[in-house]
């Protein structure tokens, strides 16, 4: 099977990890992306922001957007998440044309379901 669900994580992040653990647990493949080392590209993020405002894609409450000042700034949200992906609240999972932002088993349930 193809893998076609896709992890948007930080491999020090408990929701990540709690992501990967839940798939793997029922046997689903998933591609995980760190965001300390990827961005998604725009057309991965285009249909995340499908889903999300920009504005909810953002951690603000994480070390890297404080230690940046970002608080205090005005900047572009699309530029500043794709050139720091690091600063992407996580997990995002994407499925085909579907996206969480967080732990979301009960969505990823649906997701599993309508693979088999």
């Amino acid at each position: 099977m193809d893998i076609i669900i896709q992890i948007f994580g930080k491999k020090n992040c408990n929701d990540s990890k709690k992501a990967e653990r839940f798939f793997k647990e029922r046997g689903i493949k998933i591609q995980f992306i760190n965001l300390k080392e990827k961005a998604p590209s725009k057309g991965e993020l285009k249909s995340i922001i499908n889903k999300y405002p920009l504005e909810e894609l953002i951690d603000t409450e994480g070390t890297e957007y404080k230690k940046r000042n970002l608080q205090y700034m005005v900047f572009d949200l699309e530029e500043i998440l794709l050139e720091n992906p690091i600063l992407f609240k996580s997990p995002i999972g994407r499925f085909k044309n579907e996206a969480t932002l967080g732990y979301q088993p009960e969505i990823w349930k649906e997701w599993i379901a309508k693979l088999k």
